[in-house]
């Protein structure tokens, strides 16, 4: 009997070419496309060439029917909404940036979509990620780099339990992103040639202030004070929520020299600005810690720290806290550590784990 896997289908050319290819190595296919965004009008479904909209479903379907594979929409509206949406505009009220695509992936792309699947006889999800899995001689599975670095999305992926990377195929990561896009024209998928999704689906015009504001418009902070490291304050700011650490641009205030968010005060609706050299920092806090390809974190352990989906990573140490938090020491500085967002540790081309930055400096 052929193994049977659910392939959450995008609509775009990744995931289609990833239904293709599991259909190819033998699998049973069956195409899903996830119903997590509310109401789009045609606008929103033009411009929103992504994952979570109403476009995504008509294309989504024309690769099914050209597959020749079965293909469903699943309601997940309230558990993104829940997980993802409602999370992102607290993270910005106390103060933090967030993760919301990292969310999605460990809450809804996998948590609620396997046990959907596993529900109705599936043995495996699968997606169109850059990355692989790989079982280690300890047992244990982890992400891996997908063979092309420009596309690698290992960072976003860190929180997966083991549970979910055993149930998980990721076909797409030994490709480069021109191969998949030349089997889907090979193929004459109508996606061949479609525009990659943006990050941040549910917002497409990037306005996430004006998102916060629509959202919760009671427990929005109003403008507030830039002060400098020392109290000086120096101008007023639009409210804590346009701002994020190491932002330069669109501050709106003049002091006679470059000058960056340094830290973000929501509780007394601040933002601290500082020099360049302020948002350097050697070390960092963070919590939440998910292990993968190793079972624990031990103090001592030397790994590369990716603080950042941009960050190319830089050499770090950790020394374990209490309440689970975990400190990194850094060889070299590293610019911009933002609470809120995560930091991802690399055993090599292996993600051995990570957590959320929670603060550059408790100690």
């Amino acid at each position: 009997m052929k193994q049977k896997v659910v392939v959450g289908m995008s609509g775009g050319v990744d995931s289609s070419v990833a239904a293709y290819l599991l259909k190819e190595q033998g699998y049973d296919v069956i195409g899903v496309t996830m119903q997590i965004w509310q109401d789009e009008d045609e606008f929103v479904q033009e411009e929103n060439g992504g994952c979570c909209g109403l476009s995504a479903v008509d294309d989504a379907r024309r690769v099914a029917a050209r597959l020749e594979i079965p293909y469903y929409v699943m309601n997940f509206k309230s558990e993104f909404k829940h997980k993802v949406m409602d999370y992102f505009v607290e993270e910005y009220l106390q103060g933090r940036t967030p993760n919301p695509c990292n969310a999605c992936n460990r809450y809804v792309k996998w948590e609620a979509l396997l046990d959907r699947a596993l529900s109705i006889g599936a043995d495996y999800i699968a997606t169109g990620h850059y990355a692989r899995i790989a079982q280690l001689p300890n047992g244990r599975y982890a992400i891996t780099n997908s063979v092309t670095a420009a596309k690698d999305q290992t960072y976003a992926l860190y929180n997966l339990t083991q549970e979910q990377l055993s149930h998980t195929l990721m076909p797409v990561g030994v490709y480069h992103k021109d191969q998949i896009r030349q089997i889907a024209e090979d193929l004459g998928l109508p996606v061949a040639h479609k525009k990659d999704s943006q990050d941040i689906c549910f917002i497409p015009d990037n306005d996430y202030a004006s998102f916060i504001d629509e959202a919760a418009p009671d427990r929005v902070p109003g403008p507030g004070d830039f002060v400098l490291s020392d109290g000086t304050v120096v101008g007023k700011h639009e409210g804590v929520t346009h701002y994020t650490i190491g932002q330069r641009r669109g501050l709106g205030i003049s002091v006679g020299k470059r000058i960056f968010v340094k830290e973000i005060d929501a509780k007394n609706n601040r933002v601290v600005l500082g020099d360049d050299d302020d948002v350097f920092t050697d070390h960092l806090v963070a919590d939440q810690i998910n292990c993968m390809a190793v079972p624990e974190f031990l103090d001592g352990q030397e790994f590369l720290a990716k603080i950042r989906y941009s960050h190319k990573g830089t050499k770090c140490h950790v020394k374990m806290l209490a309440d689970g938090q975990m400190r990194l020491d850094f060889e070299e500085p590293v610019r911009a550590v933002t609470p809120g967002q995560a930091v991802v540790l690399y055993d090599g081309h292996y993600v051995a784990g990570g957590g959320t930055i929670v603060q550059e400096m408790l100690y």
